[in-house]
């Protein structure tokens, strides 16, 4: 116990619930209430006793309880999973208790009976990714389990989990003995990335509530259909699935499809709940979940507004994981789709060497496939970005730039990427009118876009229309709060702040962007401006410092050829700013 009262201890953290409870109870629920007794008296309480552990609380659905031995707790989760199989055999798949128990080894905070604190949240959220009759395990755990179990877990990824601040790895144990189908009943993958949405569940215990369930999962296939790199399966073809358990590796062989999407929807009278998850199908990798908490205030908006954000998120989730897989493959196996994914992952790190990497990976794909809209608007993309973080000198690369942009747009005029490149480079010729115009046509032909929104928010910034940038920043971070680029859309924000006169509040959001991006040269160069306009010269002047070693042959006239500053007043006030900190 510490100075202040609190009782901190290292302890091994068990936490349960049952899957589609909701849904149970309204099809049953004295059944339901009498089956659970049941199974917690006659199987989780004798095993959780024989492990040595105790159940620190019952919570409707589930349980938490705490263990001293990590391999005690997970040999116990492990036997209660195997001993629900033999449970219940006459009641279809569907109305059977299933359960998801998560395993961490934490620290936490002691209160009476109860406990709290990180270690607990970590368990409650790892269960949350569990498979159902599975077993999810976080590293802290798993580390301790090594030749000392017989379960073998496998490694599942990090995991952004809910209210947690860092990624958590996670390691999964399923005893789903579904045989996967035969050769004959598998589909091959195409090249580009591939996804089915199955139907969502509907957890209200209300029938009539189908319609909304279905609804979501129609409007997410409708949007997903508009990224033109990516292939989705119909919607006539994955409603086949509804109303039936499935295995999720054998979805995504039956349909040919890497990436399989799920959820649940459970509305009350006036709350509506939605879970979803994007899994890796042959993997049964989580790559990323959400949950959606919202009054139901107008069902179409709120129908609108989820739709959206689960578009949005699933873009840089799967362009991530695209591009960790391309990286552990051979060079001789990889594809177009592969390469430019290779060449985004080095893009997403946002330093020179990297960009240089991604460059070079661009250029021999379009060396092989000339005719590629995409590689064509990428290339271009990341030619513009280098050459306006100065890493890149403006001749001959800007019209190179122009030139891919053009060329993606005759290729594909129904891409938004290449109205996104587009639209970047009027930027960077500093014709706002122009490049809001075209990054306006890439969100209508993806309205989901968090790029396309970050970048018009960088024209109207730059342009001097600072509030309208600071509307399109928050719905960039609103459609894609975890993208890669967060820390580069700050920019905009920063900018806009910038030009506005609001130099305290560019200067934290611009050292936020730095915590995320510590190498981003041109967070630094409008951070050195700012305060040497608040009269803060020894920060600014370290702030230059930084910026000469990302950034070795900078210059005023450098600044004012590159940067795409479109008003006379706005150049003048940056530059200015570069002047009074010591920059020639």
């Amino acid at each position: 116990m510490n100075e202040e009262g609190v009782e901190r201890k290292l302890t091994t953290i068990f936490a349960a619930d049952v899957v589609g409870y909701s849904r149970l109870m309204g099809e049953d629920e004295a059944g339901t209430l009498a089956r659970l007794k049941s199974l917690r008296k006659e199987l989780v309480q004798p095993k959780i006793a024989g492990g040595r552990g105790r159940i620190v609380k019952l919570m409707g659905d589930g349980l938490l309880a705490e263990f001293p031995s990590v391999v005690e707790a997970v040999r116990c989760a492990v036997d209660i999973q195997q001993g629900m199989t033999a449970r219940e055999p006459d009641l279809p798949e569907e109305r059977r208790i299933r359960l998801r128990i998560g395993v961490n080894l934490g620290d936490i905070i002691v209160e009476g009976s109860d406990i709290y604190g990180d270690g607990v949240n970590v368990a409650a959220r790892i269960q949350e990714v569990a498979e159902p009759g599975g077993v999810a395990l976080s590293s802290s755990a798993h580390d301790q389990i090594a030749g000392k179990v017989e379960a073998i877990f496998t490694d599942g990824g990090e995991h952004s989990l809910k209210n947690i601040a860092n990624p958590v790895r996670v390691w999964r144990w399923s005893d789903d003995v579904t045989a996967p189908p035969s050769p004959s009943e598998s589909l091959s993958l195409p090249d580009k990335p591939s996804i089915a949405v199955l139907p969502f569940d509907n957890m209200s215990g209300d029938p009539e509530q189908e319609y909304f369930a279905d609804g979501i999962t129609e409007d997410i296939i409708t949007e997903l259909s508009r990224n033109r790199w990516m292939t989705v399966i119909a919607r006539n073809t994955t409603f086949t699935y509804k109303g039936a358990a499935v295995n999720v590796a054998h979805v995504a062989r039956e349909l040919g499809v890497r990436y399989v999407i799920e959820g649940s929807v459970r509305k009350s009278s006036d709350r509506v709940r939605i879970s979803v998850q994007l899994i890796e199908g042959l993997t049964g990798n989580h790559v990323w979940a959400e949950r959606f908490d919202r009054p139901v205030i107008d069902i179409f908006d709120l129908q609108d507004e989820i739709t959206r954000s689960v578009a949005a998120a699933i873009e840089p989730e799967i362009f991530a994981v695209e591009g960790h897989n391309a990286s552990q493959r051979n060079a001789a196996d990889l594809s177009a789709w592969d390469d430019m994914m290779r060449a985004r992952a080095h893009f997403w790190r946002m330093t020179s060497a990297d960009s240089g990497e991604a460059i070079k990976r661009l250029s021999d794909v379009l060396g092989r496939h000339p005719n590629n809209s995409l590689a064509h608007s990428m290339l271009a993309f990341m030619y513009l970005f280098s050459v306006h973080m100065g890493w890149l000198p403006l001749d001959p690369y800007r019209a190179k730039a122009a030139s891919l942009a053009r060329k993606a747009i005759s290729l594909d005029e129904q891409d938004s990427w290449a109205h996104i490149a587009l639209g970047y480079l009027k930027m960077m010729e500093r014709d706002t009118d122009a490049a809001i115009s075209e990054l306006t046509r890439a969100l209508n032909l993806n309205p989901n876009s968090a790029t396309a929104f970050g970048y018009r928010a960088f024209a109207k910034a730059f342009g001097a229309r600072t509030e309208d940038a600071l509307e399109d920043v928050e719905q960039t971070f609103r459609l894609s709060p975890r993208d890669p680029q967060v820390p580069y859309f700050s920019g905009a924000k920063a900018v806009a702040l910038f030009l506005g006169g609001n130099l305290e509040e560019a200067v934290g959001v611009l050292n936020r962007a730095l915590d995320m991006r510590p190498a981003l040269v041109g967070a630094f160069r409008l951070k050195c401006s700012a305060l040497a306009h608040l009269g803060r010269l020894e920060e600014a002047q370290e702030a230059l410092a930084r910026v000469l070693e990302l950034q070795p042959n900078i210059s005023l006239a450098a600044l004012e050829q590159t940067q795409p500053y479109a008003t006379e007043e706005g150049m003048r006030y940056f530059l200015e700013g570069m002047k009074l900190a010591g920059l020639d």
